[in-house]
């Protein structure tokens, strides 16, 4: 990633505005780290807290121009859109059920958006927000970060390479241990909103990682998961959000998968991995050790993939930044989707056409298949985990 294209198109970086992520947000930080990676944006204005003292100081503390430092998200579309030299790109993370209007506001003020998972707390929504960005044109990058690792891109190269045949089998899991304490099993802290449904979605396991697990397996394998039969619930006694959820897949080419994501796994930290069988052979791919990739096929010793070692696809190789045998991981996953979206947009804005691989992002299109996979789980599950249809979505 020694070239930048953004300046190529367009003689500068594009200009960052970011909404939430303030005093105490993991995301938030995480967000500005992976715009100034491979130095693509120039954060310029923020609205960082709901509390309008709080996100302007917030603002200084980040070096911003005082004048750009605003009390409220519509505060900073507002101003930042009659300037000109506004922002370019609205960066949304915010509660999830702020999404959606900041999506909407930011869109309809002629803003290209990143935007924090899950999309929006509803598949209505969803499609609302996926309708605008068609009718506008306009980029809407989605940051499912898990898509960003080189040995995941890798992994989906193998897969339309073919080295695995057609897929049969799928096995996904997301397995967190944050909030297993049968003692406190609705914390406080820093992120109250997560326990309250009407902040955090039907099923905050779902929304939370689940729509990871599931946009994991779309990423991979090109497949929808067109049926699901589901558990969505607590295993924490006294809990009131969901903290675990399990179900069987059907996919659209007749492959069989199973899928796990739970937040109260005790001892667990941040494990999220995923086995793809084909007729030719498997990979299996984990987060914890995120720079191997393990190929086995059939009938042949299995292989480890590394990045940028012998037999990377380009896929994989342009979005690894060092020498073969140096571990990348979480940021850098995080920036390979801020820097897709990125030359998406400057594309878009110079008239100019977009490498092809840079066009692996999650959008706004599997945004809304996300929620479409959540109310089918949700549904399947109140109805006694029957087999329940993933409801389409158009042009899905």
């Amino acid at each position: 990633m020694d070239a930048n294209p953004v300046i190529e198109m367009l003689g500068r970086r594009l200009r960052l505005a970011v909404i939430g992520g303030g005093p105490g947000s993991f995301i938030g930080a995480m967000h500005r780290t992976a715009a100034r990676l491979d130095d693509r944006y120039e954060l310029v204005a923020g609205a960082l807290s709901s509390n309008p003292e709080r996100s302007v100081a917030a603002g200084r503390a980040l070096g911003l121009d005082p004048d750009r430092c605003y009390g409220s998200g519509t505060e900073l579309l507002d101003a930042e859109s009659g300037r000109d030299d506004g922002a370019d790109v609205i960066a949304i993370m915010t509660p999830n059920d702020s999404h959606h209007t900041y999506a909407v506001a930011a869109l309809d003020r002629g803003f290209d958006v990143i935007i924090d998972k899950p999309i929006t707390n509803t598949l209505a929504e969803a499609v609302d927000v996926l309708d605008r960005v068609r009718e506008t044109g306009l980029v809407l990058a989605l940051t499912h970060n898990y898509t960003g690792y080189p040995m995941v891109r890798q992994a989906r190269a193998m897969v339309e390479d073919g080295q695995l045949g057609e897929i049969r089998l799928v096995q996904v899991e997301y397995v967190q241990g944050g909030r297993a304490d049968e003692n406190d099993p609705d914390p406080g802290g820093p992120v109250p909103w997560r326990y309250d449904p009407a902040k955090s979605g039907p099923s905050l396991v779902l929304g939370d990682i689940g729509t990871h697990a599931h946009n994991l397996v779309r990423f991979v394998t090109g497949l929808e998961v067109t049926e699901v039969a589901a558990e969505v619930g607590h295993i924490v006694p006294g809990r009131v959000v969901d903290d675990y959820a399990g179900a069987m897949l059907r996919f659209d080419n007749g492959a069989r998968g199973s899928f796990w994501v739970t937040q109260a796994a005790a001892g667990v930290e941040n494990s999220i991995r995923i086995r793809v069988s084909g007729t030719r052979g498997s990979v299996e791919w984990q987060q914890e050790v995120p720079t191997r990739l393990v190929f086995k096929p059939l009938g042949a010793p299995a292989r480890v993939h590394t990045p940028n070692g012998p037999g990377a696809l380009p896929l994989a190789a342009r979005s690894s930044r060092i020498v073969a045998g140096h571990p990348e991981g979480f940021h850098e996953s995080f920036a390979n989707v801020y820097s897709d979206a990125a030359e998406a947009i400057a594309a878009r804005r110079a008239g100019s056409p977009l490498d092809p691989l840079a066009d692996h992002f999650p959008k706004a299109i599997d945004g809304a298949i996300g929620l479409a996979f959540v109310e089918a789980a949700i549904s399947s599950s109140e109805n006694g985990s029957v087999w329940t249809r993933v409801p389409t979505v158009p042009g899905g």
